[in-house]
């Protein structure tokens, strides 16, 4: 089993930054693939970014904007600039065998942009 602890939310103001970071706990070895996904109210979840050791993805909304890192073995942060207020969503971190099958997330994280 493989435990995620998101932190780092909060409220901004539009153009300013904030830094989630992921840390799994338990099994992390098992982890192949980590990802950060969003969803606003009345709205589906969408994959952000995610990262591998095959390569990566940053979903085109966010590119130039957002920077996926990971640290050591069991860390993962998103590194958010240049935040807009349509960036106000639950930030979950997401965690899997491969980046096809995120089998295990957290609790979520609030973003919030103000213009």
């Amino acid at each position: 089993e493989v435990q995620l602890v998101e932190s780092g939310g909060g409220s901004v103001q539009a153009g300013g930054s904030l830094r989630l970071s992921c840390v799994a706990g338990g099994r992390w070895y098992l982890i192949q693939c980590v990802g950060w996904f969003r969803q606003a109210p009345g709205k589906e979840r969408e994959g952000v970014a995610h990262i591998s050791a095959g390569g990566g993805y940053i979903n085109a909304s966010v590119k130039g904007r957002f920077t996926i890192s990971r640290h050591n073995a069991n860390t993962v942060t998103l590194e958010m600039n240049s935040l807009k207020p349509e960036d106000t969503a639950m930030y979950f971190c997401a965690a899997g065998s491969s980046c096809e099958n995120f089998g295990y997330w957290g609790q979520g994280t609030q973003v919030t942009v103000s213009s």
